[in-house]
């Protein structure tokens, strides 16, 4: 991705919702998101604006206009990564990992995953 696509905090809630719910219209983002203090005009001037940023896509053949995410989720969610690892953890991916395992209990199943994932880059 493009570091100049990088999206700003809204602009990833929506990005969020888009990436669960493919062809959405503006109002069904705007619901998604349930946020009181911000208005349907809001949500449908951010949503331009990332159209205009080049972070979605908008289909205007009907009347009402279907939005997708043009950004990949998994290389957003690496590029926000990359920074916090070396922003916050000084580079260090074991101290991210730590960190992540110490504030919070994993499941059994995330547990399992991490130890097959550690096993394939062995």
């Amino acid at each position: 991705m493009d570091i100049n696509l990088k999206p700003t905090d809204s602009e990833l809630e929506i990005l969020q919702v888009l990436w669960a719910n493919p062809a959405s219209t503006v109002r069904a983002v705007h619901e998604a998101l349930g946020k009181k203090d911000a208005g349907y005009t809001t949500t449908l001037k951010l949503m331009q604006i990332m159209h205009e940023k080049g972070l979605v896509t908008r289909d205007t053949s009907s009347k009402t206009h279907l939005y997708y995410a043009h950004i990949d989720q998994e290389k957003t969610q690496q590029l926000f990564l990359k920074k916090m690892i070396n922003d916050v953890f000084n580079g260090s991916t074991t101290r991210l990992v730590l960190q992540a395992l110490g504030d919070r209990k994993a499941s059994v199943e995330e547990i399992e995953l991490i130890k097959k994932h550690l096993d394939n880059l062995k």
